[in-house]
């Protein structure tokens, strides 16, 4: 076999021990220091340790030169190297620091106090507790950045309040599914960050790209939570005095100040702080985590035991992110070794495609992977592969990563592996079913579809902020 078809194979194993089941770091790391060894081989490095054995060399210095020699190959250089570049990459550095904000965020008992304010503030909207809903989600969400958590607590909060208001189950379903996976896309969120790693772009730049496009999917969600409550009254009917009770206006504004205005101030500094240059997004995502932490403590939510919750998932999370960066790096350096990169590029200039034809078939493979893995499998193993190819189209890299952070809603969203699907029927009533709730997410996948067309016809959507801000 020539190197590009063993690059090839290494690929083609990748794939089906990832729908064995096999866990992905480990997988990447295996393949990559396996076939890396065949790539780096170099019979001179090898022998040069077993040289220096003689019949005088007892057992264990035998042993010993075996081992060394075993070990003469540049590929552990590479893992080793690789390893060290991630822990030392700055920008990985704002990921576990955005996860401990978000984590004591979500136990400092804020998003309560939120629905029940937005639900009383917007009782004469259509679909009120739906918008109230979304709305919570939405900021909820971006503070985290966690959508099982996002969608869970919100499940466990603001569907019981729903039913009981006689809505529909898979209308009601749809609207918590969909808010909670908003965080990957609004800043400051962790998956853009992941992407500015693999690719090299401006977090910063990629912070005010997503904004706009963020706001325009919320926008779309609540037309469509709105439009479908005025068409169809019997998915969302209005509440009754009982449900939500008149609150004088001055009471409404106080509960405003007080749940509200605290979670989004501290979303805002953290991000304004980012793009407008006063802080890194190292330091700014420090100043959230302290933030977070005040926050816990002024709602009087502070405890030692949500401390030590929040730092062990903090670590396990970021260590996941980082040995799936040391894995992808390493096999990807393998696989372009090889060749494989090269045999990728030459197919797809073969295709003759135009760059609409090209971001359509990546979006749509990036849409089919959504399926099987998780965004960050997804961000740190597979969009790499694309992104060499993009200047053969001449397509901006912080275009293409703020379509691919919004096509990545939809891999929550889809069945069969609709993750907020999952997490929502884990602890929605009995009499929630399943179907229903994919029912009630499919409206919501087509309003990301209208967003991305949208971002297609009028990329200003995307390049008017960081154009504005920070030049072209």
């Amino acid at each position: 076999m020539t190197d590009p078809q063993v690059a090839l194979l290494m690929l083609g194993l990748f794939i089906f021990i990832v729908f064995l089941g096999f866990p992905i770091a480990f997988n990447l790391m295996a393949l990559g220091i396996g076939f890396g060894y065949y790539a780096y081989y170099d019979p001179n490095r090898m022998w040069r340790a077993y040289n220096r054995l003689d019949e005088s060399a007892g057992w264990g210095e035998s042993i010993r030169l075996w081992v060394e020699g075993f070990f003469n190959n540049r590929i552990f250089d590479l893992f080793v190297n690789q390893t060290y570049t991630v822990m030392a990459n700055d920008v990985l550095t704002a990921i576990p620091l955005f996860l401990f904000m978000g984590y004591i965020v979500e136990r400092a008992n804020i998003v309560d106090r939120l629905f029940n304010t937005l639900n009383i503030a917007s009782k004469n909207v259509p679909g009120s507790m739906g918008v109230a809903a979304l709305i919570t989600c939405a900021l909820f969400a971006t503070a985290t950045g966690i959508v099982g958590a996002v969608v869970t607590l919100m499940g466990l909060l603001a569907l019981p309040a729903m039913l009981k208001a006689r809505y529909d189950k898979s209308f009601a379903s749809g609207i918590i599914c969909a808010g909670g996976t908003l965080g990957i896309l609004i800043p400051p969120s962790i998956m853009l960050i992941v992407y500015a790693a693999a690719s090299g772009v401006s977090i910063v730049r990629l912070y005010s790209a997503a904004l706009l496009p963020g706001f325009t999917l919320v926008g779309l969600y609540l037309i469509y939570v709105v439009g479908r409550s005025i068409l169809q009254p019997s998915v969302a009917p209005r509440p009754t005095a009982e449900e939500v009770p008149d609150v004088p206006l001055g009471r409404v504004m106080v509960m405003i100040a007080t749940s509200f205005f605290p979670l989004a101030f501290l979303i805002l500094a953290v991000l304004g702080s980012i793009l407008f240059g006063l802080a890194t997004p190292t330091e700014a995502a420090s100043i959230g985590a302290l933030g977070g932490i005040v926050l816990a403590i002024g709602y009087r939510a502070f405890t030692w035991e949500r401390m030590r919750q929040s730092v062990y998932l903090t670590v396990r999370t970021t260590a996941m992110v980082c040995w799936l960066f040391v894995g992808s790096y390493t096999f990807s350096s393998v696989f372009s070794y090889l060749g494989g990169e090269q045999v990728i590029s030459e197919f797809v200039r073969g295709l003759d495609l135009t760059p609409f034809q090209f971001l359509l078939l990546a979006q749509l493979i990036i849409f089919l992977l959504g399926w099987p893995l998780e965004w960050s499998e997804i961000i740190i193993i597979f969009v790499p592969i694309f992104l060499p190819l993009l200047s053969l189209f001449n397509i901006d890299p912080l275009f293409f990563g703020i379509l691919v952070a919004l096509n990545l809603q939809t891999s929550f969203l889809t069945p069969p592996m609709a993750m907020s699907a999952y997490y929502l029927k884990g602890i929605a009533p009995p009499e929630v079913r399943l179907t229903q709730i994919f029912n009630g997410v499919l409206p919501f996948v087509l309003m990301v579809f209208i967003c991305m067309t949208l971002m297609y016809l009028f990329p200003q959507i995307v390049f008017y902020l960081p154009e504005a801000v920070y030049g072209r």
